[in-house]
């Protein structure tokens, strides 16, 4: 009995050892490949930088600014397996260049840069250029969001983030911000409503016969409004008709787009009230 006893806990302690350095050697695998992986990247990222600046490119381009290497890395290989040209800069001056030179179709961009912080960055890309903007943030509070909307976002991320996440809303801020194809067939090429004329195919917006400047949301936001002109349209319809079903923010999100809207309609036509809340139902636009 006793030599039985001692078999078994001899095995129990054998089968222990052998689960231990089952486990203690796949922990120093792992260990070493991610050690191989983050020497591989390093070595690489002069290439990979290199690559993503290829001119005969004919992706779609993204630009990430981002100060923090890994993140950048990370976001750039799943933005070249989406299928999109990634391009890279770390502080807030060069993402500007970089954005002036080679007009990316979408920017993402961290609010936490070094030297010129992310709200001044986004700031000035919305002096100059259209280009839709993604937030990506470790803030987390809803008016941290919100300021970031205010200054011209089209959406905002939060970190930590799913990739996947990251890419489902590249693919609906690019499908809400970018004109389809045959779109200019199926609709009106040109939209003039009261003093407001807009122009489809170039996508530019007059007021009063002087251009006014909006982010590709705001833009998609007043055409919607200008073909419903005189109705009254929910949140759901608004979403729908401008932003698209795969929209993935919140309802203060659309608010703060639409408040951002009136207040440009509102400055572009000296104080004129065109755009309306309908308090319990949504929004009407009346111009003539």
């Amino acid at each position: 009995m006793k030599i039985v006893e001692s078999n078994i806990i001899h095995e129990n302690s054998s089968r222990k050892l052998s689960s231990s350095y089952v486990f203690f050697s796949l922990t120093i695998h792992a260990l070493r490949q991610i050690t191989i992986t983050l020497a591989e990247a390093s070595k690489n990222r002069r290439l990979l930088h290199r690559m993503m600046m290829n001119s005969d490119d004919k992706r779609k381009s993204i630009l990430v600014i981002e100060d923090d290497e890994a993140m950048s890395q990370l976001i750039s290989l799943y933005l070249e397996h989406g299928g999109f040209r990634a391009l890279a800069a770390f502080d807030g001056a060069s993402g500007l260049k970089m954005a002036s030179d080679q007009d990316p179709a979408l920017v993402i961009l961290d609010l936490n840069l070094p030297g010129m912080d992310g709200s001044d960055v986004c700031r000035s890309l919305r002096e100059n250029s259209h280009v839709p903007i993604i937030m990506v943030t470790a803030r987390v509070d809803q008016e941290d969001r919100l300021a970031g909307l205010d200054l011209g976002a089209d959406d905002y991320v939060t970190k930590p983030f799913a990739p996947r996440e990251l890419m489902a809303r590249i693919r609906a801020v690019l499908r809400r911000t970018l004109p389809a194809a045959g779109e200019s067939e199926n609709r009106n090429v040109r939209i003039s409503v009261g003093p407001y004329v807009v122009e489809q195919e170039s996508r530019t917006v007059e007021v009063n016969g002087q251009e006014l400047k909006l982010t590709p949301t705001e833009y998609r936001l007043l055409v919607c409004f200008l073909e419903s002109n005189r109705r009254t349209l929910n949140r759901i319809q608004i979403i729908e008709k401008s932003i698209g079903y795969d929209f993935v923010g919140f309802d203060r999100t659309v608010d703060t787009h639409i408040s951002n809207l009136r207040r440009k309609l509102e400055t572009a036509t000296g104080g004129e009230r065109h755009l309306n809340t309908v308090y319990g139902v949504g929004y009407r636009f009346e111009a003539s």
